[in-house]
């Protein structure tokens, strides 16, 4: 499937997680049994249309592999296993948090990614963004110094991915920030300057390139 998919997307640089390219990114985590949580997710119900994600899925939440993940991963700080699903196949923008995000790739998936050191400002050149596949079952840890967002699926049927956080990131702000970028707690975005629905809902339109589509 990776040789099929850096084939269609020549306009981006495509990698694997297990490339040298992520390891500034992030890192693959080995040791983890994932068919039950990923059995769980083919168990939720696909959105209608677009991509969903909840902080915390309680199906989730409730095996053993989130206790682990919650121990081992965030070090035994209150964290929380959520999901991002649905269909997407653009870029559309891109966020960081203050510390690791941990995904599981219940279904192949592709992940849009750059570093926040390559931002100048509140700005970001779209030729810094690679792409990484992601195959069913792996476990990732993608740094805080990584921008990311919405997953891209890799076939008509969408894409699962599992989401573990330090506890209320993504939560809605108690108070309007100054910042910017700050739009959710724990949560900075800028979006492709070209999306206007992201741009009516104020994120800050701070990505200037191609909005790439991953095609599969």
């Amino acid at each position: 499937m990776f040789e099929k998919l850096r084939r269609l997307n020549p306009d981006i640089p495509f990698h694997t997680v297990h490339d040298p390219e992520f390891k500034v990114f992030g890192s693959v985590i080995e040791g983890y049994d994932t068919n039950e949580i990923c059995s769980a997710c083919e168990k939720i119900a696909m959105p209608a249309e677009g991509s969903s994600y909840v902080l915390s899925e309680p199906s989730l939440e409730a095996l053993e592999i989130s206790d682990r993940i919650k121990k081992e991963l965030f070090g035994g700080l209150d964290a929380q296993i959520g999901l991002c699903w649905g269909y997407s196949s653009y870029l559309n923008a891109l966020e960081f948090h203050k510390s690791s995000e941990i995904n599981i790739a219940a279904r192949p998936l592709v992940l849009l990614l750059a570093l926040r050191s390559d931002m100048e400002g509140n700005e970001l050149d779209g030729n810094k963004i690679r792409a990484f596949f992601v195959d069913r079952g792996e476990i990732i840890e993608v740094y805080g110094t990584s921008l990311h967002f919405c997953p891209c699926m890799t076939e008509d049927d969408g894409f699962y991915c599992v989401v573990g956080l330090h506890k209320g990131t993504n939560d809605v702000l108690d108070a309007p920030a100054e910042d910017p970028l700050l739009f959710k707690k724990n949560k900075w975005l800028i979006c492709c300057d070209t999306n206007e629905g992201l741009k009516a809902r104020n994120v800050y339109p701070g990505i200037h390139g191609t909005n790439y589509k991953i095609n599969y």
